[in-house]
């Protein structure tokens, strides 16, 4: 004999997995949008560091010859 309530629970069982995956997913592509856009912000921070950095090392005495030997 077929057991439909057992049947009826692995259902709801499924079902319920198949919406917190769902939900889960959702917050995850939320979080990864959030970090991919934090990390286009910290790598733009880098990039004008290392912009300045290289203007101040410009302006070192002596760094006008180090250019002219290389």
């Amino acid at each position: 004999m077929f057991d439909f309530q057992s049947l009826l629970d692995k259902v709801r069982q499924l079902t319920d997995m198949a919406q917190r995956l769902r939900s889960e997913n959702v917050a995850l592509r939320s979080e990864i949008a959030t970090l991919t856009d934090h990390n286009a912000r910290l790598e733009q921070r880098m990039q004008e560091a290392h912009e300045r950095v290289t203007k101040l090392i410009e302006r070192l005495p002596g760094a006008e010859a180090d250019r002219e030997a290389a």
